[in-house]
């Protein structure tokens, strides 16, 4: 079966302590794992302020995951968000080649380097 890169985002309810979001983002590793997944590159976001209230919440813990995974591994890990009631919302999404590459170069610094030269010339 072949591999797709995917990016999936999620937010996590603010009313939860660190270890306890650590328990829950590693459940969600634990999900892809088990379904063959590469997990390529991972960014916790922290805690941050939604644009809208969801769930009487105004902030939540976002979390970043970028893997390969077989097509049929998205319908699993979806199921596991929408289970979780700790999980307030979620996005997963199919990289094409050119997202794979800008991530690759935005995880390298290429894009902070470029801002730091600009704000020296200016």
């Amino acid at each position: 079966m072949e591999l797709k890169n995917y990016e999936t985002v999620f937010i996590l309810t603010p009313l939860l302590n660190e270890t306890q979001m650590q328990e829950t983002v590693e459940k969600f590793r634990q999900v892809l794992k088990e379904n063959s997944a590469d997990i390529i590159h991972e960014e916790n976001w922290g805690l941050r302020k939604l644009a809208y209230p969801i769930q009487k919440k105004s902030t939540g813990f976002y979390h970043l995951i970028e893997f390969k995974a077989p097509s049929t591994v998205i319908d699993v890990l979806e199921l596991a968000y929408r289970r979780d009631e700790k999980v307030v919302r979620f996005l997963t999404t199919a990289l094409d080649k050119h997202a794979v590459a800008y991530n690759e170069r935005r995880r390298k610094g290429e894009f902070k380097s470029q801002a730091k030269k600009e704000e020296v010339k200016a």
